[in-house]
């Protein structure tokens, strides 16, 4: 009740820093279950337990449709929280006028991004993932294409090369060449074709993809002052004082999941965010940063809820990071996911239950026990003898264990409900309720004083405080503002 009180004074000052950690499928039994994950691995039953971003004190719901599905995909909502539009599924950077995989309806629907404005106004920024550093959640804040899948020339088809469309990893460097941090996965979409990996150089699968021949990273680290590092020890190695510029691509692919981690040589998320947030921070102007926790995603749609929820779990240690290294008064941090997962647990578990345990009963239909996490779909579907596979006799608590799910599929899909924004900074009281997804970059754009929403700080003198007047809010949510 104290702290709730202390919320009458709100800050309406000018934000200097914004980050946005986005939990790719985390949804809210997702963000519930984790939380009790959490706990129980420092050893209490876990129910009780406040995650980081627990502790934000404002919280809001986002609706996640893209303009052509009731139940989103992650470069459509993506497009949405980084650009302020609405679009289609499996676009990215292109308003909804743009048509999946079709090239010749990307010109003249381009939408910029957040990131984008912040560099316009002087702010540094950088993109720190757990994925391909051009896939979707990524490749919203600077590329521009029809087809999420476009990673490089190789998996574009020919008549979209031809009439000039470009691969995302061409896009990362060629349109907001002067990104201060860029790390992640994605080594092999920026080397050219058999170009062996520097560290997998025996493994095929791992070598370059790009036909046009071009080394993208040897031409970034020729074009900037900057620093290129693919392991963990080059990376804790730096000198944050000393690096403008950050290039850190630490797997061929997604990087691995964190269960399943090298330690020696692969940094967590936590890692990758402290030093992005140490580098970025020297800019007086201030920052943006985007991270992503991206394979919550991954492991959910593997139906492997170990693997998704201990991502979730290490995404909150990267917010916990970012806490200590910033400050609440002029940073406003967001929290939120791009959509969630039919993923969910049950079964009236007892207090201090292992979330990876079984329910406290078994099936008055089929009189076998089951876990408390299930899937409403995906690959943990399976029938053993003409019946439902007995849990009691596999070790469900393994780490790739595929939790049992209700339909068969290969790959078990997203969930359509609303997803949670947690807020806390400057500004941080808009997100207030229910909005649209898009809603959210212009929170953010507003309460730094960035892209579209320069002018009214201009107006303000002393610039402290911002504009509180109904209508200015207003100017900048109607129709024709919401075109990035």
């Amino acid at each position: 009740l104290k702290n709730a009180l202390t919320l009458q004074d709100l800050n309406k000052k000018q934000a200097k820093n914004l980050i946005l950690f986005l939990g790719d499928g985390m949804g809210v039994p997702t963000v519930t279950a984790a939380r009790i994950l959490k706990g129980q691995l420092s050893g209490q039953s876990g129910e009780e337990t406040v995650l980081e971003m627990d502790k934000f004190p404002f919280l809001s719901l986002a609706k996640t449709y893209n303009t052509n599905a009731q139940v989103p995909d992650s470069a459509g909502t993506a497009t949405a929280y980084l650009c302020g539009v609405k679009a289609n599924e499996g676009t990215v950077g292109v308003s909804a006028a743009a048509v999946r995989s079709q090239c010749n309806t990307t010109e003249g629907n381009e939408v910029t991004s957040i990131l984008k404005w912040a560099k316009d106004a002087g702010k540094s920024v950088g993109i720190v993932t757990t994925t391909r550093v051009n896939h979707a959640t990524p490749s919203a804040a600077y590329a521009h294409s029809v087809d999420r899948d476009w990673y490089s020339d190789n998996e574009m088809p020919a008549e979209a090369l031809q009439a000039g469309c470009k691969d995302i990893a061409r896009q990362l460097f060629e349109n907001i060449p002067n990104i201060d941090i860029v790390m992640g996965g994605g080594r092999k979409y920026m080397f050219p074709k058999n170009q062996s990996d520097v560290e997998y150089p025996n493994i095929a699968k791992h070598s370059g993809t790009r036909k046009d021949g071009r080394n993208l990273v040897q031409e970034w680290i020729d074009k900037m002052q900057s620093h290129y590092v693919w392991n963990k020890n080059q990376l804790l190695s730096l000198n944050p004082n000393n690096v403008e510029y950050l290039l850190g691509l630490f797997e061929p692919g997604d990087l691995t999941y964190d269960l399943e981690r090298n330690t020696e040589t692969d940094p967590s998320l936590t890692e990758m965010v402290d030093v992005a947030i140490k580098i970025l921070k020297k800019n007086p102007n201030g920052f943006y940063l985007l991270v992503e926790g991206g394979r919550i995603d991954h492991g959910h749609h593997e139906g492997k809820a170990k693997q998704a929820l201990h991502e979730a779990v290490e995404m909150d240690r990267a917010i916990g990071r970012a806490d200590l290294l910033t400050s609440i008064h002029d940073t406003l941090t967001v929290v939120t996911a791009d959509h969630s997962h039919v993923f969910n647990f049950g079964g009236y578990t007892t207090r201090g239950n292992t979330i990876f345990g079984l329910a406290p009963m078994v099936s008055d239909i089929d009189q076998k026990p089951f876990t408390s996490i299930l899937y409403g779909n995906g690959p943990g579907y399976k029938i053993v003898n003409g019946a439902r596979e007995n849990v009691s006799t596999i070790d469900y608590q393994e780490n790739n264990y595929q939790a049992q799910a209700a339909v068969p599929l290969s790959m078990e899909t997203h969930g359509g409900e609303d997803v949670a924004v947690f807020a806390k900074g400057p500004l941080a009281h808009l997100l207030h309720g229910v909005h649209e997804q898009n809603y959210i970059p212009h929170v953010m754009a507003y309460a730094a004083c960035i892209g579209q929403n320069r002018e009214h700080c201009l107006k303000e003198s002393g610039a402290g405080h911002l504009h509180s007047t109904f209508g200015s809010v207003i100017s900048i949510l109607t129709i024709s503002r919401l075109i990035c």
